[in-house]
């Protein structure tokens, strides 16, 4: 009998599951552009709640959220700070120039993470019409790129007072914020606080099929309506798809930290390698990096893992080899991804 794919490649696999799928068959459902969905309305009220916002909205996907929340808070010509390796200045097509006419101050980071020091050096402070107006700081936690890092509140906290100074709004890509809650113990309306909009993905972690919530104030949501609907986002009855984030928020929150834990073992496992580099105390939540030290031969372990049924995701996206926990990936998957890693080494030790 054939070994399951144990698919590592990103939490955004994860498959709705029996009972998921019961509550979505189950939904009571009605035309969304017209605000009667029931299951809808349920679901951004409750998100709202969860974040301490006024509103929310239910959409297709994380980067739509982002992208509603700088056309929502900006002009054309404005400004927006990020940190370089962030989702929405390096992986979502260039959309904040080809859609808003918005230009980036994008720095670097420590693992994603800025510095209030760092965004105020680049706020545009001067009021000069010669320059741009810094519109909108942008942070996300956890930080993809940074190997699922939770940005520390306390400096969310000094950014967000910087931010206030310079008249420029707060945007959280909480993506995985949900991620960074479980881990730290900070209640997701206190992450939210310092921040005017924050997205989080209902299709990563939480094992909805698609989805995600942007929430922030009355005025700004109703922008971001309109937004979505010139986007060719309006919903019928998505109800259907709400339902799968209500069973989510429901009964897949607080289990995320099964998916650091067994991340945390992977990275100790393969740690313990030869060969194989590991930084296992930067493992905070479910995503962690592993390299054998050579792009060319990492990329003959990702082929070698992929036949045998184990899915990563290198190939020049990351430095090194990224793996991802989820809902479906047990003990036995993670144990399977390590001992098909140590195999792979074993005939250049025999042959040194």
């Amino acid at each position: 009998m054939k070994s399951p794919i144990v698919d590592l490649r990103s939490d955004t696999v994860t498959r709705p599951s029996p009972a998921m799928r019961a509550r979505m068959a189950a939904a009571p459902v009605g035309d969304d552009v017209m605000r009667e969905d029931p299951t809808v309305n349920e679901l951004e009220a409750r998100s709202a709640r969860m974040l301490g916002k006024e509103a929310a909205l239910f959409i297709v996907s994380g980067t739509m959220g982002n992208q509603l929340a700088a056309a929502s808070q900006t002009h054309p010509g404005d400004e927006i700070v990020c940190e370089r390796h962030s989702h929405i200045f390096r992986w979502e097509v260039g959309a904040l120039a080809a859609l808003w006419g918005l230009q980036t101050a994008s720095l670097e980071g420590s693992r994603g993470v800025l510095t209030a020091g760092q965004v105020s050096d680049a706020v545009r402070w001067m009021d000069d019409i010669h320059v741009p107006r810094t519109a909108l700081v942008c942070l996300e936690s956890t930080h993809n790129y940074g190997g699922g890092k939770i940005f520390p509140l306390d400096e969310i906290r000094r950014i967000a007072r910087v931010a206030r100074r310079a008249k420029a709004r707060m945007h959280l890509d909480g993506a995985r914020m949900l991620n960074a809650c479980v881990a730290s113990g900070v209640k997701p309306a206190e992450l939210a606080r310092p921040f005017d909009t924050v997205t989080f993905c209902l299709s990563k972690g939480l094992g909805a099929p698609v989805g995600s919530v942007l929430a922030g104030d009355g005025a700004t949501i109703e922008r971001a309506r309109r937004i979505r609907k010139r986007l060719g986002g309006g919903w019928r009855q998505a109800g259907i798809l709400a339902a799968a984030g209500l069973y989510a928020l429901e009964n897949n929150v607080e289990r995320l930290a099964e998916d650091h834990a067994r991340a945390r073992r992977l990275a100790e496992m393969l740690a313990s390698i030869d060969g194989v580099e590991c930084r296992v105390g930067e493992v905070e939540t479910n995503i962690l990096f592993f390299s054998t030290g050579s792009e060319s031969r990492d990329g003959e372990l990702e082929r070698h893992l992929a036949a045998r049924g184990v899915l990563v995701e290198g190939g020049g996206h990351f430095e090194g080899i990224r793996a991802v926990t989820h809902l479906d990936v047990d003990d036995a998957g993670i144990e399977r991804c390590a001992g098909e890693v140590k195999r792979f080494t074993r005939p250049r030790a025999r042959a040194a």
